[in-house]
């Protein structure tokens, strides 16, 4: 209909209504126009909302044809298949919707034009739930600080229990078309909602101050994404494009998060070339300060600046082939930060304590897809630049440091069978001023099972740094991944993956991955823990998880999975107690993600 779908108001006297056929007089109301023409057409599909558009014009003078001037909500005819009256069990053609529902056309879901013909709303509502225990070596500080007294032991109990609940309100209001051409424009907006506890049995976990016990609560509020988005130009009939993003924005800079994986504040130029075979990115970051416990965006500012600039070409020499080759640079200023745990973060609590300058260039080339019937996913970086004074080396750094990556899979039935392989390249004399140890910006791996192993989603502690941290696979000697920074005198990693990935249903999958790790060098753990000779392997990780999506759709999805690492002589030099030996680590996490 013109002015409404499904909630015909109720009629008003035939004398206020024209005579069917007549000319509509200007400044009729609505409500009249849609009594004049509801028996001419037929409701729209889904939850449509009331039009925005005007009719400019009445039906036709012998009342046989109405015009229609909202083209997105055209009637459709009620059609009862098999004549059944229309069971809630069972679904239709030309199916009405409610407000609630996403799984039909919805107003609140971009399908139709919350005014004009070319304006629309999408909101999101997203719950996130997150609930991990695991094992964990807890440091202690014996005799004061630890849950048993008089006790000598470095690590104490490793029982540790964390849970996250993230609620999001995303609001994104746009102007151009529901599909195929690039926005016109776009306002994007997404507050959350974040509590989060964390439960221990050592005191000094969660704060330095045993006095505050072995359990942290904590609620947060943050506007993470706020941005206005522009196209500024149109480069030929295929949609290439080119749009400017401005304000705090998510992106990934490569295809598995290695290098920059983060939302935060800044200018986005972007666009596609070559009928959307080439796509690129440039942008500059100025970064805002990280809630400590959430993760989430502050308004504070980071003193810490970002530049990427990338390029992707799609089907390059094979068919289903994508190559992008890209560049980041991290300026990152001396600064002193105790987080909100009032644990020291910037600078790494390690060596001198200083603060310090960082100006750091990354070149890189990745590519995704597949080759005939082989999926490969690839990475090559190279870290070069200089740190005016690393921790713990006590002196400045010029830094050339390496990462590779090469994940191969083959798909057979409902199986995927996967090869990995990860390097990044680890300091061998921490006493020069050549920092070799790659680390990244700000990295969210997704790569070897990382998601679901041990080693890739807990941070590691050790001796107030983190000797990696959580969904990262470098062993960086860095304090915090959120507030910390990159820190190039570290021991690096070799690691070798086999996994494979299960459909056991269209709705569930099955996920396993078994990873054997060494550090590349482990010079700098020498010279941190001070011990003599530390061996390079780190041990193996084993993990099982299932994915679950009851609606074959993204709006409710599970996660749940158990892990272990069995630790090698290298972890055990690292972690052993006196007399005992590091046992096994074990952890399970459950995710729950609900979304409108």
């Amino acid at each position: 209909m013109l002015w409404a779908q499904s909630n015909i108001p109720p009629l008003f006297p035939k004398a206020t209504l024209p005579e069917p056929g007549s000319p509509v007089k200007p400044g009729t109301p609505p409500h009249v126009l849609e009594i004049l023409f509801q028996e001419k057409i037929e409701l729209p599909l889904g939850f449509t909302g009331r039009s925005g558009i005007l009719p400019t014009e009445g039906p036709s003078p012998d009342g046989h044809f109405v015009p229609v001037v909202d083209r997105w909500r055209i009637g459709f005819p009620e059609w009862d298949r098999g004549g059944k009256d229309h069971p809630w069990y069972q679904e239709y053609p030309y199916d009405l919707g409610q407000w609630w529902d996403p799984y039909r056309q919805n107003i609140l879901k971009s399908d139709y034009p919350i005014w004009g013909q070319n304006t629309f709303l999408d909101l999101t509502i997203t719950s996130f739930t997150f609930v991990q225990p695991s094992t964990v070596p807890s440091q202690t500080t014996p005799f004061e600080s630890t849950s048993r007294p008089n006790t000598e032991n470095f690590f104490g109990n490793p029982n540790q229990i964390a849970t996250q609940q993230f609620i999001s309100l995303g609001i994104d209001l746009f102007h151009g078309d529901t599909s195929f051409r690039p926005v016109d424009w776009r306002l994007k907006l997404t507050p959350i909602f974040n509590a989060n506890i964390l439960t221990t049995e050592e005191l000094a976990q969660v704060n330095p101050n045993v006095r505050n016990g072995t359990q942290r609560e904590r609620s947060y509020m943050a506007l993470e994404e706020w941005f206005l988005e522009k196209k500024i130009a149109d480069w030929g009939p295929y949609y290439d494009f080119s749009s400017v993003r401005v304000g705090s924005q998510y992106f990934n800079s490569d295809f598995r998060g290695l290098v920059f994986n983060n939302i935060n504040r800044g200018v986005r130029l972007f666009g596609s070339l070559n009928a959307n075979q080439d796509q690129y990115n440039l942008l500059y970051f100025n970064m805002l300060e990280k809630d400590t416990n959430s993760g989430l965006n502050t308004f504070d500012n980071r003193n810490q600046e970002i530049v990427v600039a990338n390029w992707f070409h799609q089907d390059f020499i094979y068919p289903g082939y994508t190559l992008q080759g890209s560049f980041h640079y991290n300026h990152d200023d001396p600064t002193l930060l105790f987080n909100n745990n009032n644990f020291l973060v910037r600078p790494d609590p390690v060596g001198v304590f200083s603060p310090h300058t960082l100006d750091v260039y990354y070149l890189g080339i990745t590519g995704d897809g597949h080759i005939n019937k082989v999926n490969i996913n690839h990475a090559l970086y190279t870290a070069l630049g200089t740190d005016s004074r690393n921790p713990l080396a006590n002196q400045a750094q010029s830094i050339s440091a390496f990462m590779g990556a090469l994940e191969l899979s083959y798909d057979r039935d409902y199986a995927r069978f996967k090869a990995s392989f990860f390097y990044a390249s680890g300091d061998g004399n921490p006493n020069n001023s050549h920092a070799t140890g790659f680390d990244s910006i700000f990295d969210r791996q997704n790569f070897a099972g990382s998601f679901f192993s041990w080693w890739g989603r807990n941070r590691l502690p050790l001796f107030g740094v983190g000797l990696k941290q959580e969904f990262s696979l470098l062993p960086d000697l860095r304090s915090s991944k959120t507030q910390g920074q990159s820190n190039f005198v570290n021991p690096g990693i070799q690691l070798f993956g086999l996994g494979m990935d299960i459909d056991l249903t269209p709705k569930v999958k099955m996920i396993n991955n078994l990873n054997f790790m060494w550090f590349d060098k482990t010079a700098s753990l020498e010279t941190f823990v001070y011990q003599g000779k530390i061996a390079r392997q780190i041990g193996t990780d084993l993990s099982v998880g299932l994915e679950y999506r009851p609606t074959l759709s993204n709006n409710i999805q599970f996660a749940t999975g158990v892990n272990t690492l069995v630790p090698g002589d290298g972890f055990k030099d690292l972690y052993n107690n006196f007399g005992t030996t590091a046992p096994a680590l074990v952890s399970g996490f459950l995710q729950m993600t609900v979304q409108y």
